[in-house]
């Protein structure tokens, strides 16, 4: 937002706080469990990135919201509101995430087993710190904003007698522009007039309807037939790039000597006195024996 009492850049990069609290919290409690730390965890807070900032826009919308319903100034009964309106929706999302990675947990790679494990677990500790910690966020940065504050140094915003007198740097970050303009209430936003005047009406119209219903039955049918054809386990030569030498050295391995099944090893455990010609001759028999 262009106003400087109304911009809200500190409640956003707090709510990105709140996704990396998760991910240290997770990290710490898998850890001080024993839980073993591989290389693909590193992707995990990419993830719980991305659903604890789409989590924190459902809560701000919600908190916008409930401006129109009930009294600005009442504090508890806003938040109230706001989380009769968010909660239900950062829960779903939150358990089915959670469901998926549990059910990773079974898995017998024990790579994949530990990456659900600590992602599982962040999506818990995002859900916890985002109707905690950033809920309290929000009821602190409305205080800010009722108090005709600043949203960068958080001074209270006015005009200044000496404003004139003063740098314009030192209007804007403290007093709240370099004119003597006060700041305007916003209107409603123009992407909620959107899917509240055109986007809502256009899918409650019933031959809409019928058309998700069908087009979800397809793709419930694609998943189902997908799910029944899908393989456990990975093709080696998809490891490599494409110009690598390991590349044509699957192939001919799977051409010429697939039929073979698989390669029997013969592993000598003890100290052996190789230079003792009796002795490799008795590995040579036992070679000989086993082919």
């Amino acid at each position: 937002r262009l106003s400087c009492i109304r911009n809200n850049v500190w409640l956003a990069c707090c709510g990105v706080v709140s996704a990396g609290l998760a991910v240290l919290s997770s990290l710490g409690l898998m850890l001080f469990c024993g839980v073993p730390f591989v290389i693909t965890v590193i992707s995990a807070p990419f993830l719980i990135l991305g659903v604890g900032v789409d989590d924190m826009f459902i809560m701000i919308a919600s908190w916008e919201q409930s401006s129109r319903k009930k009294d600005k100034s009442d504090v508890k009964s806003r938040l109230a509101e706001t989380y009769a309106e968010a909660a239900l929706s950062v829960t779903i999302t939150t358990l089915t995430d959670v469901l998926a990675f549990v059910i990773g947990i079974w898995t017998a790679f024990p790579s994949v087993r530990s990456f659900c494990l600590y992602t599982g677990t962040a999506f818990v500790f995002c859900y916890i710190y985002t109707l905690t910690f950033f809920g309290a966020i929000i009821v602190l940065n409305h205080k800010r904003e009722q108090g005709n504050r600043h949203w960068l140094t958080c001074m209270p915003v006015g005009v200044d007698k000496g404003q004139a007198e003063k740098s314009c740097l030192y209007n804007a970050c403290c007093i709240g522009s370099c004119s003597r303009e006060s700041s305007q209430p916003e209107s409603e936003h123009p992407m909620s007039i959107f899917f509240k005047k055109h986007y809502g009406p256009f899918f409650t119209k019933k031959w809409v309807k019928v058309l998700v219903v069908l087009l979800y039955g397809a793709y419930l049918a694609v998943s189902i037939y997908g799910c029944i054809q899908i393989r456990e386990g990975i093709n080696l030569r998809n490891l490599a790039s494409d110009d690598s030498y390991v590349i044509p050295y699957y192939d001919d391995d799977d051409r010429y000597f697939s039929a073979y099944g698989p390669r029997v090893m013969v592993v000598i455990t003890e100290s052996v006195d190789y230079w003792n010609e009796t002795v490799r001759l008795g590995i040579e028999n036992c070679t000989e024996n086993l082919e």
